[in-house]
């Protein structure tokens, strides 16, 4: 019996440590993996939203040039609509400038994000894999010099691959 109530007894203190300490290492790498992927999908989508910035002015360009009578067809929702060009530029041009602003609000977020993780990155001391490692082992040989006289800190000197 004194075996299991002095087992049960550090379970409860060394779960009170872990509270005080902060995240774990792991929790730290998964959080920070997760805002990585978070900034390239926000990456991702911007870049196809240029994709159709781009065709809908290389569509608007050379319906400019057309008679504004003339038939054309524009696939609306995966249905193919007949209209005139004079119906369907001002839609295009419509289009494209609110895809022009939704790119720049997620480039915004982009940026925003960008920064979310440096901060992220730097209070839980994160280096990804080949990231300066000349200078990082010279600092980190130095930090944990530092952190020895400090007591531990958690997550310190994460390495993200």
């Amino acid at each position: 019996m004194a075996a299991n109530s002095s087992s049960t007894g550090s379970k409860s203190s060394n779960n009170a440590g872990g509270k005080q300490s902060g995240p774990s290492a792991e929790q730290v790498v998964a959080t920070f993996q997760r805002m990585r992927q978070e900034q390239r999908n926000m990456a991702s989508k911007s870049a196809d939203l240029d994709m159709t910035i781009n065709e809908h002015s290389l569509v608007i360009d050379t319906l400019k040039d057309v008679d504004p009578s003339r038939k054309c067809f524009r696939l609306v929702g995966g249905v193919l609509m007949e209209r005139t060009v004079k119906e369907v530029l001002p839609a295009l041009e419509n289009n494209k400038e609110q895809l022009s602003k939704l790119r720049d609000t997620i480039n915004t977020q982009m940026q925003t994000k960008g920064r979310e993780l440096t901060e992220y990155r730097e209070r839980y001391n994160i280096r990804l894999v080949g990231e300066g490692e000349g200078e990082a082992q010279g600092q980190s040989a130095a930090s944990s010099r530092d952190s020895e006289g400090e007591g531990t800190k958690s997550g310190a000197g994460v390495l993200v691959s």
